[in-house]
């Protein structure tokens, strides 16, 4: 029966072309919208590193002005002290760890054809490398004996390896940074992680970091701040160890914990080395530390901003309307066929039957308004990666179940606006309408 009213649906879209091409384009409208919003949702919201991310935990200490919170309610700070990070760091109490900072250099290539250019760095320490699978095209990281005295060693990314030395191996070469001769170890392959966890500070979707240099070269060469740097009080002095020891925040620091005991442990570790610090007269708050998993500190830090949930709504909003259009329309159109349905009626057609047939029509015009729709959606992704950058080119797409989610709700949004029409048709009498032919 089902192949039966699929023809019949096919021939009723042939007969009134026009209003048929008018629902499918209500249903284009409805899931192109709502399959763009859906999609940077769903990119925002994936879990960035699933293999490890409960591993992973983002380190907060409570070190903020003790008449006020961070932010409300009682949130401790999102960022670290130097003092505190530092401290911390050569605690190692934990499987791995890497404090971090960024910061900003120029690079001033070797070859004098090529001009010198403004880099962003990453400091960082060695077992940032391993904690977070960065992909290696040449080389490696640098070891643990180089964090600490520290040592001129950089791992540089794949486009400045290609801008400065022509996409070749060059590990071992020397590049000038910030006026200072830097040996590369490693060359980064391709690493786009979307959202950027390990640093949501700033801007989660953001580009990769040009640079990686040892954490202690921040001091070493006096580098700038860069990304969010907030004081609750002045630094004590002036001068750049002034600064690197108030109590201002601009680091951040990961640690990898692979059980729940390593976890309560290094939890542990951190009230004690608060309570310590309280006893020198800092950390005035109540103990209020967090250890945050990766997708707890996404949404902790609303990785996923208001206003892509809030385009969400209004295009599930936009498709409703759509719904409700397609309603309009297929009214309009059943209620031409009255007669049609008065006979298969009076020659035994049951209403089950009517509705049935009716609601593979619309779930046909579904169809083809949800594989229309698709090509509206691909265009609204191109406006995406406009608006993200070219970082998120490669991800910014339809993967299969996303097309078939659209499928899907371009069906299930037809067969619902199908659903009224083609029961009214079910209540024509049949004796109403053959009395006029």
């Amino acid at each position: 029966m089902f192949a039966y009213y699929l023809r019949l649906a096919t021939k009723s879209i042939r007969r009134n072309p026009y209003l048929s091409l008018l629902m499918m384009l209500a249903i284009a409208l409805g899931i192109g919208a709502c399959m763009t919003t859906i999609t940077v949702n769903y990119i925002m919201s994936s879990n960035p590193i699933p293999h490890k991310s409960d591993d992973l935990y983002y380190v907060q200490l409570d070190s903020w002005d003790p008449y006020s919170p961070f932010r409300e309610p009682n949130e401790p700070p999102d960022q670290l002290t130097w003092r505190d990070a530092t401290n911390l760091m050569e605690a190692k109490r934990a499987h791995r760890q890497t404090a971090m900072a960024t910061s900003g250099a120029v690079v001033e290539p070797a070859d004098q054809d090529i001009n010198p250019f403004m880099a962003s760095l990453r400091l960082n320490f060695s077992d940032f490398f391993p904690m977070f699978d960065t992909p290696f095209l040449y080389g490696s990281g640098w070891g643990s004996e180089d964090d600490n005295d520290p040592a001129y060693v950089v791992v540089i990314s794949k486009d400045v390896n290609d801008r400065v030395f022509g996409g070749e191996n060059s590990v071992g070469r020397t590049l000038t940074v910030a006026g200072k001769p830097f040996r590369v170890v490693g060359v980064l392959d391709t690493w786009i992680v979307v959202p950027r966890f390990y640093d949501v500070t700033t801007n989660a979707f953001q580009d990769t970091a040009d640079i990686f240099m040892p954490f202690y070269m921040k001091r070493e060469l006096e580098l700038p701040n860069s990304g969010n740097t907030n004081c609750w009080k002045s630094p004590e002095g002036e001068g750049f160890t002034a600064f690197l020891q108030s109590e201002c925040i601009n680091f951040q620091m990961w640690v990898e914990l692979p059980s729940d005991g390593e976890r309560a442990a290094y939890l542990d570790f951190m009230n004690s080395y608060v309570e310590q610090q309280k006893a020198l007269g800092r950390f005035e708050r109540p103990l209020n530390n967090r250890l945050s998993d990766v997708m707890t500190w996404l949404e902790n830090q609303q990785v996923v901003a208001d206003d892509a949930q809030i385009m969400l709504w209004v295009a599930l909003l936009f498709l409703l309307v759509c719904i409700l259009n397609t309603i309009g329309l297929l009214l309009s159109k059943f209620s031409q066929r009255s007669s049609d349905v008065a006979l298969r009626r009076a020659i035994g057609a049951s209403r089950s039957a009517i509705f049935a047939q009716y609601l593979t029509e619309t779930a046909l015009i579904g169809v083809a308004g949800g594989i229309a729709g698709l090509g509206l959606t691909l265009l609204g992704l191109e406006g995406i990666k406009l608006l993200y950058g070219d970082f998120v080119s490669n991800l910014v797409a339809l993967d299969i179940p996303l097309v078939i989610a659209a499928i899907l709700l371009s069906v299930l949004a037809s067969m619902l606006a199908g659903c009224y029409p083609a029961w009214r048709a079910t209540l024509i009498a049949p004796a109403s309408q053959l009395k006029t032919q």
